[in-house]
């Protein structure tokens, strides 16, 4: 398999969760499957793969590390070194946009609220939560704290 084709295939694999997330996030199927340890265990093991081929297969950039910008910078010079960065932030952004759907169906935060988060959060990450937790404090639902006796 080459990277373009495992590229495709670990960015299509998230999609399913996205769209329960944004279409169904009350059906069963979106709890059991997006609310489950499912998405982060198999992206985990994914990115597990990458870091190991990297490491030990000689998969990594030559330079690479993480102590430097030009360390880093190598490390994302190779194919198996890009993976294993997208990897990590489709698993992380994933798992943010899962709570953002339980967090505001917790606070009762309107679903057409939320949807623009979960977009901005599967592109732009940060800046989803970002807009989340400002429609949390304009609403007055909950402040900068991640306790869960505020609801």
């Amino acid at each position: 398999m080459n990277y373009e084709t495992l590229y495709t295939a670990i960015n299509l694999g998230v999609m399913p969760a996205w769209a329960l997330l944004a279409l169904a996030p009350r059906w069963s199927v979106t709890r059991r499957g997006v609310h489950s340890f499912l998405y982060p265990l198999v992206y985990g093991g994914i990115y597990a793969a990458f870091l190991i081929a990297a490491i030990f297969f000689s998969a990594g950039a030559e330079n690479a590390s993480m102590t430097s910008i030009s360390g880093v910078s190598a490390l994302f010079s190779s194919p198996v070194g890009v993976l294993t960065g997208w990897t990590h932030y489709l698993a992380f952004d994933l798992f943010v946009g899962a709570w953002i759907g339980r967090d505001a169906q917790a606070r009762r935060i309107p679903h057409l609220l939320v949807v623009p988060c979960l977009f901005f959060t599967l592109m732009f990450g940060p800046v989803g939560l970002v807009l989340y937790i400002a429609i949390r404090l304009i609403m007055r639902r909950g402040g900068l704290t991640l306790d869960e006796e505020q609801r």
